[in-house]
């Protein structure tokens, strides 16, 4: 079987704080992963640790960068079960904003409309909402609305995802490297 992860998770920064204030919502970012491990995460977010701006289509690694300046931060992870066509879709969209990523920006003129429930979406530029909404509906899942309506918070409640993980990303990670690590260790032991 295979399946696609979609990450929710509230980081300390100051822009997540406003939100978070503004929105009254739990989590105020979501990202994408291949891999139950999440070792490969992807969302639209800062480019540099220290700054806001620029922002565009990143890797994201949990314990470096933004996420690596948090020791604790709530998330909810949610799986959605795809078929081989979907994951290699999948898999061919994440390496098309791998190698043009320069060509996309952060969509910060897209967060007004967006939160006033305005369907409004820019060429190449995407908030990290709008950015897995684009993908999941590109792959072929249906969406309920416009993917450039979507906020982090929708994908709590998306038809097609099921409840993965509740808790702490950093702590989740560290479990999942744990039982590859064992796993690969009893492996080679064989």
């Amino acid at each position: 079987m295979e399946y696609i992860y979609i990450i929710v998770a509230q980081t300390g920064t100051k822009p997540a704080h406003f939100f978070r204030f503004f929105t009254k919502k739990p989590y105020n970012h979501v990202s994408l992963s291949g891999s139950a491990d999440l070792s490969e995460m992807y969302s639209f977010c800062r480019t540099y640790r220290p700054f806001m701006l620029p922002a565009t289509f990143n890797r994201e690694i949990v314990g470096k960068g933004t996420l690596g300046k948090f020791n604790f931060i709530p998330c909810e992870i949610y799986r959605i079960k795809v078929t081989s066509e979907q994951k290699y879709e999948y898999n061919r969209l994440i390496s098309h904003f791998c190698n043009n990523r320069k060509g996309y920006s952060y969509n910060i003129l897209g967060l007004v409309p967006l939160y006033l429930n305005i369907d409004w979406s820019r060429k190449k530029s995407f908030v990290c909402s709008q950015f897995v909404a684009y993908t999941i509906e590109k792959i072929g899942i249906q969406l309920e609305k416009p993917f450039s309506l979507y906020t982090p918070d929708d994908f709590r409640k998306f038809p097609a995802a099921e409840l993965y993980y509740a808790g702490e990303l950093n702590s989740f990670h560290d479990e999942m490297t744990a039982r590859s690590d064992y796993a690969a260790a009893r492996w080679l032991s064989m």
